[in-house]
């Protein structure tokens, strides 16, 4: 039987390796919790940008936050699934 779409969806986002920069948990530091070659991808400059969003967007309460403009299209082609 084949998956649904959104069961081959999570299929491929399980296979993927999310994570934070620095390794700990994104409750913790405030940073975002993304696949590994998307948190490659970025230059040290964006990684803060994004890092400071998601921290200003936390203490407002907000659990999800969006990525500057550019950096979120630069990271969307990471997020897609196969």
């Amino acid at each position: 039987m084949a998956l649904e779409k959104s069961q081959r969806s999570l299929k491929a986002w399980s296979k993927q390796k999310w994570r934070t920069k620095s390794g700990k948990k994104s409750s913790v530091t405030g940073e975002r919790y993304l696949p590994e070659k998307a948190i490659k991808s970025r230059s040290a400059a964006e990684y803060a940008a994004t890092t400071k969003a998601k921290r200003k967007g936390t203490k407002k309460g907000k659990q999800f936050v969006k990525q500057p403009k550019g950096i979120a299209k630069k990271t969307a082609k990471y997020r897609r699934y196969s």
